[in-house]
């Protein structure tokens, strides 16, 4: 079924260019104090800087400006103007929260819903981007498993995914040791926002940290990797489908899913 028909009108408009289509009612995600931490550790010009960085680095300039590009766990949507500013024309974002989607202005197609059962056809994007959205997922073999099952899904054979997430490398321990230190916070703002984000965050933070074997494996189980790096507390990752694996992943949730897009 062709994902467009299924969703009808977009039930909102943001902006002027903007529609945001809800798969779901969607949830407050945005904690207030997070946010506030958010908007002091970055502007959104610094951070669509930031993400242009990203995608440089990952080599997606080489990519056709035609291809059909999404991006999950979208928020607030700087992603999505990085790859405007970068000439992509098809371009669209996932996020669960309708309160962070409506913060975007731009001309990507915004869909409110949860990123483990996406409503988009299969092998139907060219490119599945993910920045700092997985280590959010409350169970993380499970949910992450769920997550990289539809983006499989949805890529084209010829597809890729890039992914970017936090990581525990010597930097990022070293950023932890001096945000422990309450005098460090004080004299640097940027340093306190983070810790201030880490601390609201903790529990699925900390689990993601800690599980770096386990992330691996379903990264390597999932996709065939081209590109694999560590940066300044990132892993970045870009890969292509791993042509086989949906077959032959066990999970339920992802076995139940097959069933119904058959059914639709």
């Amino acid at each position: 079924m062709n994902d467009r028909s299924n969703n009808s009108k977009p039930q909102s408009a943001v902006g002027e260019r903007t529609s945001v289509v809800h798969w779901e009612s969607g949830k407050v995600c945005e904690e207030e104090a997070w946010e506030a931490a958010y908007k002091r550790f970055e502007t959104p010009e610094e951070e669509i800087r930031k993400f242009v960085r990203r995608y440089r680095r990952l080599g997606l300039e080489s990519l056709s400006r035609s291809s059909q590009v999404v991006e999950l766990f979208c928020g607030r949507g700087n992603g999505l103007v990085a790859l405007e500013q970068l000439g992509f024309r098809s371009i669209e974002g996932v996020d669960l929260s309708p309160g962070l989607a409506a913060r975007y202005r731009g001309s990507a197609q915004l869909y409110v819903g949860d990123c483990r059962q996406l409503h988009f056809e299969e092998a139907s994007k060219d490119l599945v981007i993910v920045q700092g959205g997985l280590h959010h997922l409350p169970s993380l073999a499970g949910d992450v498993e769920r997550v990289f099952w539809q983006i499989n899904r949805i890529l084209r054979p010829t597809g890729q995914v890039a992914i970017v997430e936090p990581w525990l490398t010597p930097f990022l321990r070293f950023v932890h040791a001096v945000s422990s230190n309450q005098m460090a916070r004080r004299l640097w703002p940027k340093l306190d926002a983070l810790a201030s984000m880490n601390e609201r965050e903790q529990v699925t933070y900390d689990a993601w940290l800690s599980q770096s074997q386990l992330i691996r494996r379903l990264l390597l189980d999932a996709f065939v990797p081209e590109r694999q790096f560590e940066r300044f507390g990132k892993i970045f990752f870009l890969g292509r489908p791993r042509i086989g694996w949906l077959r032959s992943s066990g999970n339920s949730t992802c076995s139940t899913d097959r069933t119904m897009k058959r059914r639709s």
